[in-house]
């Protein structure tokens, strides 16, 4: 992510603006949160990296969700 952006996406995330990413994953059971984005755009185009990242490490399931929400820490919570 451009570091130059972050200001903007921070603000887009204060503001419940934001696009994220919410990957379940079972076996183990785990979600992860990837963003923020501005751009749904963005997000998409990124995201096949993260999802394949997850893949390598032989999830039982993975699903995914886009969402346009606020989030904080935790980016990832553990079963």
């Amino acid at each position: 992510m451009n570091p130059l952006l972050w200001p903007v996406r921070s603000c887009a995330n204060a503001l419940g603006l934001a696009w994220w990413a919410r990957v379940e994953t079972h076996s183990p059971n785990a979600v992860y949160w990837f963003g923020p984005f501005v751009r749904r755009g963005t997000l998409e185009t990124h995201l096949s990296a993260f999802l394949n990242d997850l893949k390598a490490e032989s999830p039982g399931s993975l699903d995914h969700q886009l969402l346009r929400t606020r989030r904080g820490e935790p980016l990832t919570e553990l079963d």
